[in-house]
């Protein structure tokens, strides 16, 4: 995955994170978990449980057990983790957009040859 790549899709899971805030579907909440965390795991490697139980990620403070959520609470709920995720994935955007910050699955851009580098039908290196 190129810089460029992940920048974008990165963006991507943060406006739909941003939606889901404005607008909390359980099952949305469930996709975009699946995708950002997919997309993570593809630019910084897999992380393990310690990692993932610090960062709290998806652990709402006020846990339902032992029947149904009502609306107001899957509402809040998908609130609570979706702010959590997108926060997660800003932070992961600074680093790699502002900070430079090289990450596991990189490749490096092919850059297409420019019309002013070609001449005599070679390209200049």
């Amino acid at each position: 995955m190129t810089r460029k790549e992940l920048i974008r899709e990165t963006d991507r899971l943060v406006a739909e994170g941003e939606r889901l805030l404005r607008d909390p579907s359980l099952g949305g909440l469930q996709l975009w978990l699946q995708l950002s965390d997919d997309l993570m795991s593809r630019a910084w490697g897999a992380m393990d449980r310690y990692h993932l139980s610090w960062l709290m990620v998806g652990r709402p403070k006020d846990v339902i057990r032992g029947r149904p959520m009502t609306v107001v609470e899957e509402e809040a709920y998908v609130r609570e983790v979706a702010e959590q995720k997108t926060a997660a994935l800003r932070m992961s955007l600074h680093a790699i957009r502002d900070q430079g910050m090289p990450f596991v699955g990189e490749t490096p851009e092919v850059k297409e040859p420019s019309e002013s580098s070609v001449t005599d039908g070679s390209i200049e290196r």
